[in-house]
C-alpha cells in the first residue's frame, strides 16, 4: 500500500495570491525597458529572476539589473501575502494525517523575510522551507523537489507537488511526482498536460480527497 509522505508547495500562486501583484511590478519594468514587447509581463510569469535577467536584461540593459532588483526588494517588502482560499484548512488536514509539508520556492531569503514579517505564523505551517539558496538548479529542473523529498526521507512516488507556473509544473513532472496544478496563473487547459489534476483553490480538497486522487495514478 502506497504511503503519502510529503506535500511540496511552490509559493507564489500556490500558497499566496501574489501573481497579480507581480504582474503590476513587472508590467511597469517591461513597459519601461521593453516598450516594443507589450504583454511581456505575462510571458515571464513563472520565471526566476535570473532567468528573466538572462533573457531580457542582458547586454546594454545589464547595468539596470541592480536598480530593478532594488525596486523588486522594496516592492516585496510592501506586498500583501493573502493565502489562496482554503489553504490553511488544507494544510491542517495534511498535518492531522501525518503528511509532511514543505515550501519549495525560487524566492530568496530576503523575500522570505518579508513573508515572515507579514505572516508570523507562516513557518509553523511547514516542516521545511527551501529557497533558491538551497538548490543548485532552478525550475524546471527537478533538483529542488528531489532535495525536498530527501529532507523527509521520501521517495518521489510518495510526494505530491503543488504548482501553478509552467516551469514549476515541469519541475514536478521531471521529479516523477504526482503534480497538482493550480489555475491561479494559467488556465486549466494550459496546465492539463503538465499536471495529474487541476484545482482553482483549496476549498474543496482535503487529505482524503488528495489521497484518493494520488492513489489512482
Amino acid at each position: 500500500m502506497k504511503q503519502l509522505k510529503a506535500a511540496l508547495f511552490d509559493l507564489d500562486g500556490v500558497v499566496f495570491e501574489t501573481e497579480s501583484q507581480y504582474t503590476v511590478f513587472w508590467g511597469e519594468q517591461c513597459r519601461k525597458y521593453h516598450p516594443e514587447h507589450p504583454g511581456l509581463e505575462y510571458e515571464i510569469k513563472g520565471s526566476t529572476l535570473t532567468q528573466i535577467y538572462d533573457r531580457w536584461f542582458s547586454g546594454e540593459l545589464e547595468p539596470e539589473r541592480e536598480l530593478i532588483t532594488a525596486r523588486l526588494n522594496d516592492f516585496e517588502r510592501n506586498m500583501h501575502y493573502d493565502y489562496i482560499s482554503g489553504f490553511e484548512a488544507f494544510i491542517a488536514s495534511l498535518h492531522a494525517n501525518g503528511v509532511k509539508t514543505a515550501v519549495v520556492t525560487s524566492s530568496n531569503v530576503p523575500k522570505m523575510e518579508s513573508v515572515y514579517r507579514k505572516r508570523p505564523e507562516f513557518k509553523s505551517l511547514f516542516d521545511a522551507i527551501l529557497t533558491s539558496e538551497d538548490f543548485a538548479e532552478s525550475k524546471p529542473s527537478p533538483d529542488c523537489y528531489l532535495r525536498a523529498a530527501a529532507r523527509f526521507g521520501a521517495a518521489p512516488q510518495e510526494c505530491v507537488v503543488f504548482e501553478d507556473s509552467l516551469n514549476g509544473l515541469r519541475s514536478g513532472r521531471s521529479a516523477k511526482m504526482f503534480v497538482v496544478g493550480l489555475t491561479t496563473t494559467n488556465s486549466k487547459e494550459t496546465i492539463e498536460s503538465l499536471s495529474d489534476c487541476q484545482i482553482d483553490d483549496y476549498k474543496h480538497i482535503d487529505f482524503n480527497t488528495l489521497k484518493r486522487l494520488w492513489q489512482d495514478i
